[in-house]
Parts: structure tokens; sequence; C-alpha cells
């Protein structure tokens, strides 16, 4: 009698142990995850490899479940009109932000659908120097006066725009500006919606590359010495202090701003060896085989910005999808294809041409 007795006060310290313990982890633990997380052995944390499932807002699978809805552009200033076209300072929102832009209109007979269009993406300029109206003259033009409307975005935190600049790398701000941006001009009087191209230079390559695999309206890209290689490539291959003997230095405006950089990604996800499953989801090369548009691709080997190996891992990324890609090397040739500006600006327009009004 005494023995069952004791049993079963045994099993009863037990039973109560488990529950107090059950209660404890449901209260302390389970409650400290973010809402919506699934407790399994792939959100905790892998020894030195970071989290695996929880979202990142840079990840293509992310963006791609998010709305980017743009809104009316409105003109803000009338500017001094070009050879054949007319140009205005706009504005429109993106993510609660007042974003402006440069904004060009063919002053021609409109098409009875309405005029292409081209998102021109502009490479990195310190933000605070930034100017609407500055840079990339000649690029727009050739667009402009070839019967597109041009919309190129200042992105937040440039310029006169609202918001912090963030960044194209490690944040998805710009993109998501341009995204908006493509929303705003599908809605504008007298674009063709189906008929939408996007044009990006260097950091405005990899903003193109992003847009490409996340949005599907673009019918054509076209992109000059883009940043657009893996983030592995990124970290061996680009501003490393044994390749390049002038490290990117963020700006006085992008430092006050806190522009997010790759080691808050490898602190809270771990690095390319412990976790390599979470700078694919993050790398839009990877994603290659969802691009439905054709592609682009001009850089030249002098490039000290951007390293040619880097379009050259697109062109091959691309090719091995079974994509679309036209690839010309300028032997010689710096970032901003100075020697050869004529020549790829005109195979640029003949590019959107070929596949924005032949046949339209």
């Amino acid at each position: 009698m005494f023995i069952h007795k004791r049993l079963l006060i045994t099993i009863s310290i037990v039973t109560i142990g488990v529950l107090i313990s059950a209660i404890v982890y449901n209260r302390v633990f389970k409650h400290s995850l973010k809402p919506g997380t699934t407790l399994n052995q792939n959100t905790q944390p892998e020894e030195n490899g970071g989290l695996t499932k929880e979202p990142s807002p840079l990840s293509i699978e992310y963006m791609r479940t998010q709305e980017y809805p743009g809104s009316d552009i409105v003109i803000e200033q009338t500017l001094p009109a070009g050879s054949n076209y007319n140009r205005y300072i706009v504005s429109y929102n993106s993510d609660g932000l007042k974003i402006y832009g440069l904004l060009t209109i063919p002053a021609g007979q409109r098409p009875a659908k309405g005029w292409p269009a081209i998102i021109f993406n502009h490479g990195y300029i310190q933000p605070e120097q930034y100017r609407t109206t500055e840079k990339y003259i000649a690029y727009t033009d050739a667009f402009s006066r070839n019967g597109y409307i041009v919309f190129k975005s200042d992105y937040r935190g440039h310029g006169n725009s609202e918001g912090k600049p963030e960044g194209a790398y490690y944040s998805p701000a710009y993109t998501i500006d341009v995204l908006n941006a493509i929303s705003s001009i599908k809605k504008f009087k007298g674009v063709d919606p189906e008929r939408i191209g996007m044009w990006g230079h260097s950091m405005g390559g990899m903003i193109t590359l992003r847009s490409l695999v996340v949005n599907n309206d673009i019918k054509a890209a076209e992109i000059w010495a883009g940043v657009v290689a893996s983030y592995q490539d990124l970290a061996n291959n680009w501003h490393h202090p044994d390749f390049n003997p002038r490290p990117f230095v963020p700006s006085q405006r992008e430092q006050a701003a806190g522009r997010p950089g790759r080691q808050a990604l490898i602190d809270k996800y771990g690095n390319f060896e412990t976790n390599p499953h979470f700078w694919r989801s993050i790398s839009p090369i990877s994603f290659v085989k969802d691009i439905s548009a054709p592609i682009q691709l001009q850089h030249g080997t002098a490039d000290e910005e951007v390293p040619l190996l880097f379009s050259q891992k697109l062109d091959e990324a691309l090719k091995n999808a079974g994509k679309s890609v036209e690839f010309y090397i300028y032997d010689g040739d710096n970032h901003n294809l100075s020697n050869n500006l004529s020549k790829a600006l005109q195979r640029s327009v003949a590019f959107f041409n070929k596949y924005l009004k032949e046949g339209s």
C-alpha cells in the first residue's frame, strides 16, 4: 500500500513538472517569435547559420507578395523642351513617400494605343549631389527623341524626394520606388501600358534585374555595366580592399540614414557558407528563369567601377535558362561607355524599337 501511494505521488510530481514546462515554453519562448512564424527546425538559429525561414524584405519571393500600386503622376514643373519632346519634373507616390522624377513626352501625333514608355534607372550618384535634370542627359535624350515616353525616378532620399537613401543592394527601397513607377506610368494618359521597357546603368542595373524577377509588366530591358552578379560575387569581386584601391564609402546623407549593409544581414541570417539559401533568396540572378522579357547587356572591358565579370555572369545565367539575351562588349571602354556612346545608344534604341514598336 505504501509503495503504491509513493508511486502515485511520483507520477503526480512528474506530470505537474511537464505541465509547468509546457506553460513556460508557451509563454516565454513561443510568444517571443514574430506573429505567423511556424515552429519547426528551420526557424531556429542554426549554430552559426542564422535564420532560414524568417522572410527578409529583400527576398524575391517576399517582394512578389507585396503590392506596388503607384499613383497618379503629378506635373510639378515644365522644363525647356527637347528637340521634339516636352520635359517635366513630376512626382508620384511610393511607400507613402513623395518621389520626384523626370518625365519626357514626345511632341508628335500620339499613336492610337499610346506611346511606348521606358523606365530609366540611373546609377549611383551621391544622394545629396543628385539633381533631377543633371547627368544622363544624352542617354535619356536618345530615347525621348525616338518616340518614347521616358520616366526617370529620383529614388527616395535623392534630390527633393522624401525618405532615406537606403541603397539598392541591401535594401529593397529603390526597387520599390521603381516598381511603383511602373504602376504609375501605366496609368499615365498617353502611355501604352502593354509597351513598357526598362533601362538601367550600374546600380540601376541591379534595380532593373530585381524588378524583372518581381514584375512581368516589363516587355524589354537593357542593362549597362550592371551590378548584377550574386551577392557572393559582390563580396569577393567588387570594392574588395585587395582588388580596389578606392573602396566605397557611403555619403554623409547615407551614413546619417543608416544605409543597410552586408554585415547586418550576415549577423542576422549567417554568411555565404553557413546559410547559402538565404543569399540565393535575395539575389535576382538566382531567379532569371522567371524572366519573360528579352534583355540586352552592354559593358566595357576597362570599366573600373563594375567588373565586366558581372555582366558575363548574368549573360551565362540567362543563356543557361534559355532566355533571350544580347551581349555587347567594348574593348578598352569605361563604365559609361564613353568611347562608344553613340554606337551603344543606337543599339539600345534599336533593341527597344524591336520589342516595343515593331508589330505594335
